[in-house]
């Protein structure tokens, strides 16, 4: 059993689907990581009408977090960042919720700002692309939101954050049940549109030359829905994504978890995160590269640049 003897970066990332532990040594990478561990969730089927957290959700979550706690330890993990994503941070009990895993795991889960997010994403696209690639503008559809950061250097100059995250959007604008109607479609596109035009608008100018990088599963999901392929250069195509969505919107859940890229604990919100990549692809100039990072790098790599150096120096400014 490989321990850690030394310092290390570690998050815990608990999501609507997974509590996934990921650390990294000084040196280390995300492609290629000292110690994951991963423990299923599925907290979309968790959540009420109203977004509150059932009693076994948050059950299952504290389980989770115990397992990823206590796999760090037996590994010699000292150091983790509970990072609890919108799935718990937006439910109406969110509070309660974190009180309860506390009072089971002695862990208290903790919360990153949509804007802190967005500009995680950023130092998570950064990194992979390196100063060489330019200027970039990294979209990020998550579940309850989507995030928005572009720069030029290390750190984004622009971040914002919109609640238009594929599973918000999937519950508060289309029916519980296929065939969407072709009206309702129509009037989620009509306000994501809406939201993102208003959300870049002011800046769309300064970033036209910007490279345009999609930074999650949902849009990972739709490039190879669209066609790419494992171990090729990812791009998605606002042509591809828009010929997908009245497929989408005829198919019952069960049948987009056939397709190609789409998983069956996202069949749901499909629909709804290529109609949130339509509107980013709308107004961000028609194409976008997949970028592998996303937040989560960017706090692992954050978290390791802040472990102090021989002379004790911090590098990087706070994680959260």
């Amino acid at each position: 059993m490989r321990t850690i003897d030394g310092p290390a970066a570690a998050v815990l990332d608990v999501g609507s689907f997974s509590a996934r532990l990921v650390v990294l040594e000084p040196g280390g990478s995300p492609i290629d990581p000292a110690l994951t561990h991963q423990t299923r969730l599925r907290l979309d089927r968790e959540l009420d009408d109203d977004g509150r957290l059932s009693k076994c959700g948050i059950a299952a979550i504290a389980k989770a977090v115990a397992n990823g706690m206590e796999f760090a330890r037996e590994h010699g993990v000292k150091d983790v960042f509970p990072l609890a994503t919108s799935s718990i941070r937006d439910a109406v009990n969110s509070k309660e919720a974190v009180r309860e895993v506390a009072r089971e795991t002695g862990v208290e889960l903790r919360f990153l700002s949509g804007r802190r997010e967005a500009e995680l994403t950023y130092v998570g696209a950064r990194r992979w692309y390196g100063a060489s690639g330019g200027p970039l503008l990294a979209l990020d559809i998550g579940g309850g939101t989507v995030e928005l950061s572009a720069g030029a250097g290390e750190q984004a100059t622009f971040a914002r954050s919109l609640p238009l995250g594929a599973r918000s959007v999937t519950r508060d604008w289309l029916p519980a049940e296929p065939p969407v109607r072709s009206k309702q479609v129509r009037a989620l596109r009509d306000h994501v549109l809406e939201e993102v035009s208003a959300a870049l608008g002011d800046v769309k100018d300064e970033l036209a030359e910007h490279r345009v990088v999609g930074c999650s599963k949902v849009l990972r999901q739709l490039a190879r829905l669209a066609g790419d392929r494992p171990g090729r250069a990812r791009e998605l195509h606002l042509d591809d994504v828009r010929a997908w969505i009245p497929r989408l919107s005829a198919m019952p859940f069960a049948r987009r978890a056939q397709l190609p890229g789409i998983s069956r604990q996202r069949a749901q919100q499909a629909l709804g995160g290529a109609v949130v990549a339509e509107a980013l692809l709308t107004v961000a100039g028609g194409k976008m590269t997949i970028c592998p990072w996303s937040t989560r790098d960017g706090l692992l790599l954050t978290l390791l640049d802040q472990l102090t150096d021989a002379t004790g120096k911090q590098r990087s400014r706070p994680a959260a």
